[in-house]
């Protein structure tokens, strides 16, 4: 697979400033070299140097772009192949015109993710910074940009290097007691087992600490705005999104689908779904609206229930709260610019002081006060330290759930002194487990399937 030349545009389709075409492969630079006029001819250029010329037609000569080609010769490059990077201008026409060319040179159409793939196969990356890549890509907040940054980096990969390495040592001691057992003290070797399964079980739970707050910061937090028709919602959708994003109208029922927009709040990436008003109606698309709201309230992990202070409790509220009742749910009591009418001890009864927010979204007011709240429900009002590594992906959190039960089973064989040669089993097992992590002990077929998620030019 790594002796063939690839090529894909890695900027984004349609008009900019510039648009980058990156080819990579063992013959890249000689299979470019005859389509690139320049002063100095591309296969005497340096690595890491910047040439101005113009791509031409192979055949009839004629120019096809204006170009500044980029030269990085193996194994300083993103692949650790030889990688020719073509800078033209942003357009879709100039691009295709050069992709055309390309194509014509025995050099095929990246696969996505096949240039991160080559890196990781090339051994420049391991698999945990390879699937960075993505997240920094899809990074929806500042925290969850550096986090993957951390982790492009390889803090995650250090981290497990650091378990793995613990591991061999005991699978080393176990391997010489299993040759050798006549100079085997049983009881010191199932002490042995204990102490170093107790020390790596101990690093997986400080990083299992982190999968929540990582998962939430790579996902972000599905949150269904709920409530009757015309209580806010739509406008607070509006205020957190600081634009216009839903219709607002004084007409019951304008809402009639689920409306999803990504804001971050307090560095906390948000994905809000404002849905339609929850009532009983004989409209038949004002139905489906319903039903979808409900949908959407089931699958969320944050429920903002919006109230009309300015007006009892309705009956549908009454049952909409019973429904979410032990659900992680911030009530808010909007319109508080009007007087106020809605029994508070009533919501005293389902939800805490600490889940109610005081909020007037037509005056903009209690909006802070709403934004801690989130923060305190997911955070305890602030994330953990900024030299921390966060564990955001659910592969990586199986796979550590994985190696902490089996050495958990290897330390309780230890205890009841069951031969060193099956302890060796969970051991090894957990080895290969912190391994597939990093890509040391996975299958050509998950390979495929994670680099797949990846965009045509990464």
């Amino acid at each position: 697979m790594l002796s063939d030349t690839i090529a894909a545009v890695s900027t984004a389709v349609g008009e900019g400033g510039i648009a980058i075409i990156r080819v990579s492969g063992p013959d890249s630079i000689t299979q470019v070299a005859p389509l690139f006029e320049s002063r100095i001819p591309l296969t005497e250029a340096e690595s890491h140097t910047v040439h101005y010329g113009h791509i031409v037609s192979p055949g009839s000569g004629e120019i096809m772009e204006e170009v500044l080609v980029t030269v990085m010769r193996a194994p300083r490059s993103f692949t650790t192949e030889n990688v020719v990077e073509i800078s033209t201008h942003g357009g879709v026409i100039s691009v295709r015109r050069v992709m055309d060319v390309l194509l014509q040179q025995q050099i095929r159409l990246a696969e996505p993710g096949e240039f991160t793939k080559r890196a990781f196969l090339g051994g420049r990356i391991d698999l945990s910074q390879a699937e960075a890549v993505i997240d920094l890509i899809r990074s929806k907040s500042d925290r969850a940009f550096s986090v993957a940054l951390k982790q492009v980096g390889g803090s995650l990969s250090q981290r497990i290097g650091i378990l793995r390495q613990s591991l061999l040592e005991l699978l080393a001691h176990i391997e010489v007691n299993i040759d050798y057992p006549e100079h085997d003290v049983e009881l010191l070797t199932a002490e042995y087992v204990k102490d170093k399964s107790r020390e790596v079980m101990g690093g997986i739970y400080q990083l299992l600490k982190t999968a929540t707050q990582g998962k939430i910061l790579r996902e972000g937090i599905t949150t269904a705005i709920v409530g009757r028709p015309n209580v806010g919602k739509s406008s607070l959708l509006n205020a957190l999104a600081r634009e216009n994003k839903a219709i607002v109208t004084d007409i019951p029922g304008t809402t009639r689908d689920v409306i999803e927009e990504f804001v971050t709040i307090n560095n906390i990436p948000l994905k809000l779904l404002d849905t339609a008003g929850i009532r009983e109606t004989m409209d038949v698309v004002e139905k489906i609206g319903v039903e979808r709201s409900k949908a959407a309230v089931s699958e969320a992990d944050l429920i903002l229930l919006v109230l009309n202070a300015s007006e009892p409790l309705h009956e549908d509220e009454l049952t909409l709260m019973e429904q979410i009742h032990g659900r992680q749910v911030l009530c808010i009591m909007n319109k508080m610019d009007l007087p106020p009418k809605l029994n508070k001890s009533v919501l005293l009864q389902y939800f805490d002081e600490s889940a109610i927010v005081s909020m007037s979204v037509l005056e903009e007011k209690g909006l802070d006060q709403l934004e801690e709240a989130i923060s305190e429900l997911f955070f305890g009002g602030k994330l953990e330290s900024g030299d921390l590594t966060y564990v955001s992906n659910v592969r990586h959190i199986a796979l550590l759930k994985k190696a902490h039960k089996s050495l958990q089973d290897a330390y309780e064989a230890a205890e009841q002194l069951i031969p060193i040669d099956m302890i060796q089993i969970d051991v090894r097992l957990a080895w290969e487990q912190l391994g597939e992590i990093v890509g040391d002990t996975a299958a050509d077929s998950l390979l495929d399937q994670i680099f797949s998620q990846f965009c045509l030019g990464k």
